[in-house]
């Protein structure tokens, strides 16, 4: 019988974190790339923001639908099919010239990097013990941070020798070759094999912790988005920053971000995550202070590092919450937690494009950051 499948919990937890680290691939490549990219197309900002608005739009397809298919049919088909899907927009960012096919690839990027976060985070859940939960998707956001951080690295190491081109070809192989060794092992059963019961599914848009718990994200999404799209854009066009010292910021985020997690798997088997997350969010606040009045490149190093140790504990505060209150339909109430955020990618994004094309300028950006994490704060205590 289906339900009596055999897995190695450890063997499978790798698996989602190497997951993981594709979706942390997939966040970071197209900010780190987009000065290149919108130079070689001769795009403003309000173009720039139309073509980057296709990953979010992507990813808001995923995570509205692998939640249903996940929680019925398994995670294995659809981890191995989003990461080949992943990859392919990837090579198509690496190849294609054309603006039609461009705009293709990175809903590709979005539509397999939107899967894999919700599903390598309900697949981690899933085979955690329930006490182990924060811990151990907290472990599995550590692994976003070594995807993520890998590309302005691979940059800004071999951007003399290589271009970026080249260097997403390098790093498609990479990819393949995961995918191959995700063919080869057994994951847990469907957990609604006998059919997805529908009603209840539906119901869970009426959960108030749910919605609260999603809003939460709405913003906590958009704001990690523009961090990686618009910063060194932002760097860029209001400061002095330059382009290499940019890259070396948005590294320093993803490092924070990393290590953070790495203490936040320590910190929650002792303290309860409530506690930890409003804490965290005043740190980032504190991150996009630093960034404001044209820093220097010391100023925006250190900014760029507390934001990303401030946003750290949100995803696995409040997916560890949801996947506690709702562990019949886990994946379900991931998706729609997921799509909630996805949609505060796109709203952020576009905005960000569409008001610095008013004013002509970033200057706003960190300020609008800073409203969205005191959002963050009040929602979170209206949940408690």
């Amino acid at each position: 019988m289906a339900n009596n499948i055999k897995y190695h919990k450890n063997l499978i937890f790798a698996i989602a974190c190497i997951g993981m680290s594709f979706f942390g691939i997939a966040t970071i490549t197209l900010g780190s790339i987009l000065p290149q990219l919108t130079a070689k197309l001769g795009f403003d900002n309000l173009q720039a923001a139309a073509l980057v608005a296709f990953m979010p739009v992507g990813s808001l397809v995923g995570s509205t639908f692998f939640g249903p298919i996940v929680d019925r049919f398994g995670h294995k088909a659809m981890l191995i099919l989003c990461s080949f899907i992943l990859l392919l927009g990837l090579q198509g960012v690496a190849y294609f010239t054309e603006v039609w096919l461009l705009q293709l690839s990175i809903f590709a990027i979005g539509l397999g990097g939107g899967v894999l976060n919700g599903e390598t985070n309900a697949l981690a859940a899933d085979v955690s013990a329930p006490n182990e939960k924060g811990s151990r998707l907290s472990i599995l956001g550590v692994f976003y941070g070594v995807g993520a951080i890998s590309i302005p690295m691979l940059l800004r190491a071999l951007s003399e020798f290589f271009s970026y081109n080249e260097i997403l070809r390098g790093l498609g192989l990479i990819m393949l070759a995961s995918i191959i060794f995700f063919m080869t092992a057994s994951f847990p059963a469907p957990k609604q094999a006998k059919g997805f019961p529908i009603k209840k599914g539906i119901g869970l848009l009426k959960e108030k912790g749910l919605l609260l718990l999603s809003f939460i994200l709405f913003f906590e999404s958009g704001i990690e988005v523009c961090c990686s799209t618009w910063t060194t854009s932002y760097f860029d066009q209001v400061t002095e920053v330059t382009r290499p010292q940019a890259l070396t910021a948005l590294t320093l985020m993803i490092v924070g971000l990393t290590l953070s997690r790495i203490v936040l798997a320590i910190v929650y088997r002792r303290i309860k995550q409530d506690k930890v997350l409003p804490y965290c969010l005043l740190i980032g606040m504190c991150g996009f202070a630093l960034l404001t009045n044209s820093p220097d490149y010391v100023r925006a190093y250190a900014g760029m590092f507390l934001i990303g140790a401030g946003l750290a504990a949100t995803f696995p505060t409040v997916l560890s919450l949801i996947g506690a209150m709702f562990a019949e339909l886990s994946g379900t109430a991931f998706s729609i937690a997921l799509a909630i955020g996805l949609i505060g990618q796109i709203l952020f994004n576009y905005f960000t494009g569409a008001i610095s094309e008013w004013f002509d300028s970033l200057n706003f950006f960190p300020y609008m950051m800073m409203g969205g994490i005191a959002l963050m704060l009040v929602l979170f205590s209206i949940k408690k």
